[in-house]
């Protein structure tokens, strides 16, 4: 049975070929007749698998980029103790009125954030298999970019705050984890990127996806 499924997905126009050159033979078809034959359907068959080795790739593609999008929804955002919004936070531990104002500014954009996440994770569940495979990579991709981008930007602003201010240890400790298991995500994030410029075209460059800056005290 198994290799019968190889035959017909793979091997169909190989055997079809040789069944059409055995019958030439034997019934002594002449040769103009069956060359255009065997060159059409090698034509054909080769084709078709190009076509099947691009969708399968394509359903690579897009099972890693949901991999990756519900790892980055499940580590980064919510109640996980890896948000940004969760160690932005911790920052109301400090006396300082000014960092609780651009905290709470922070806790709108976390409500903002968690759905915009939630709502993302939720239509890549109920679009696959209802859209295009191309269509439904480039859209995601584009807006898992759009996301991360967006995080990025208060990920940025938390480290030019803490490089300045006297933060407490446990919360710099908080963000040291954030940014190893952030930056592993950005490495395999622009991996898929570059991966995917041989077969669909992402208009984004891995470079602008960006790593998180570890706060490092001197002096």
């Amino acid at each position: 049975m198994y290799t019968l499924r190889i035959i017909v997905n793979r091997g169909w126009y190989p055997a079809l070929i040789t069944v059409l050159a055995v019958l030439g033979i034997l019934y002594q078809w002449p040769i103009e007749w069956v060359a255009p034959a065997l060159i059409f359907i090698l034509a054909l068959g080769l084709v078709v698998t190009v076509i099947r080795a691009r969708e399968r790739q394509l359903e690579r593609a897009v099972f890693r980029l949901r991999q990756l999008s519900e790892y980055f929804h499940r580590r980064f955002m919510g109640d996980s103790t890896l948000s940004i919004f969760v160690i932005i936070d911790s920052l109301f531990n400090i006396d300082n009125p000014k960092l609780w104002d651009w905290a709470r500014a922070c806790d709108m954009s976390q409500r903002i954030f968690n759905s915009w996440s939630g709502s993302f994770i939720d239509r890549m569940e109920s679009d696959i298999g209802v859209t295009k495979l191309a269509d439904y990579l480039s859209a995601y991709l584009n807006e898992l970019w759009q996301i991360t981008s967006h995080y990025h930007d208060f990920v940025e602003q938390f480290y030019e705050i803490a490089v300045k201010v006297e933060v407490p240890q446990e919360t710099l400790d908080q963000y040291s984890k954030f940014v190893m298991e952030y930056n592993a995500f950005v490495q395999n994030f622009r991996e898929h990127v570059t991966e995917l410029k041989s077969i669909a075209r992402t208009g984004i460059e891995p470079p602008s996806i960006k790593l998180a800056q570890e706060v490092v005290k001197t002096g």
